[in-house]
């Protein structure tokens, strides 16, 4: 399978990263973003100066406002705007080996991102890219290592293999549906840790909740039909790990800033959008998940992270699963 030719749709912090990283692994990559001063900034100074600072680019990315021809397509926009970013390239899809990087399940739908590309362009041929990453570490070329999954071996080692650097390690996994339910859900206990964080409760809170939701978080992906051994590794522990104690996480200081009582502003945090989403997929599988309602309510507004952290407390003693 030829991949020299990778498309990474959506300019953002780590579409462009992505991007930097496809190119350091020798891919020729054509970075399609929507504003035209940031496809002319990185044609014309070799940055992404929106989303990445001065950080340089690889001579081998080209920007451009329109999705050519490619062998690889990579999706980088939020998990809200996969569908309408998908419905005008569908046609473009069809057949290609498409890798979908946003971490949420849709709104009403209750879908992954995976089954909404499969509605859009039936044909596509999913991949999920996951793991602990931040976009700043991989445009700057700092050690990476994330999973890549797909349903075929051959063919995901063949794509991990594509997007493969000194830096950018994939490694090539067969449990799609776990990788991407483990990306998704682990944003959501990210906003737990951050509130227990900014209201000061103390690390051995955090490290408690990090260890529950590490429990729950493995029922719900085994009960959905995902591999419990997905949730040891890098799509697993290493993200949900990265995710729920650093403030360089979206999901982290989206939540330390409910825990201190403050607004958390506009800044964009997959979890607060997908928390309702799996409590309702949690409810129907009956499911007792009681991190994801504590994060529920906390996003309702009508407790504190204090409050919700005593009733956890407070609930009945059982023997650890």
């Amino acid at each position: 399978m030829a991949l020299e030719r990778v498309a990474v749709v959506g300019a953002g912090a780590w579409g462009t990263a992505l991007a930097q990283a496809a190119a350091i692994a020798g891919r020729d990559v054509t970075l399609v973003g929507r504003d035209p001063a940031a496809i002319d900034d990185i044609n014309r100074n070799r940055r992404n100066s929106a989303h990445l600072g001065h950080q340089p680019l690889s001579d081998r990315i080209t920007g451009a406002l329109v999705l050519p021809d490619s062998d690889l397509v990579i999706l980088a926009v939020p998990a809200q705007a996969s569908r309408a970013a998908l419905k005008p390239i569908a046609a473009a899809l069809a057949h290609l080996p498409v890798v979908l990087t946003a971490k949420g399940l849709e709104h009403l739908t209750l879908k992954r991102q995976s089954e909404v590309l499969v509605d859009v362009s039936p044909t596509a041929i999913p991949y999920v890219l996951s793991g602990p990453s931040f976009a700043v570490d991989v445009a700057a070329g700092r050690p990476t290592a994330v999973t890549l999954a797909g349903d075929n071996a051959e063919a995901t080692s063949a794509v991990a293999a594509a997007l493969a650097g000194p830096t950018f390690r994939l490694y090539a996994a067969d449990d799609r549906l776990g990788v991407e339910l483990a990306g998704a859900l682990k944003n959501v206990y990210a906003l737990g840790c951050g509130a227990v964080d900014g209201a000061g409760l103390g690390a051995s809170a955090r490290s408690a909740l990090l260890a529950r939701a590490f429990a729950e978080l493995t029922r719900l992906v085994v009960r959905m039909g995902g591999s419990a051994s997905t949730l040891t590794g890098l799509a697993g522990l290493g993200d949900l790990t990265l995710s729920c104690t650093s403030t360089q996480s979206r999901n982290y200081r989206y939540g330390a800033s409910l825990g201190r009582g403050e607004s958390p502003g506009a800044e964009l945090a997959e979890g607060a959008l997908t928390a309702p989403v799996a409590k309702q997929l949690a409810d129907q599988l009956l499911i007792d998940a009681p991190l994801i309602d504590a994060v529920n309510l906390l996003l309702g507004g009508t407790t504190t992270i204090t409050d919700i952290v005593a009733g956890l407390m407070s609930r009945p003693l059982k023997r650890e699963e």
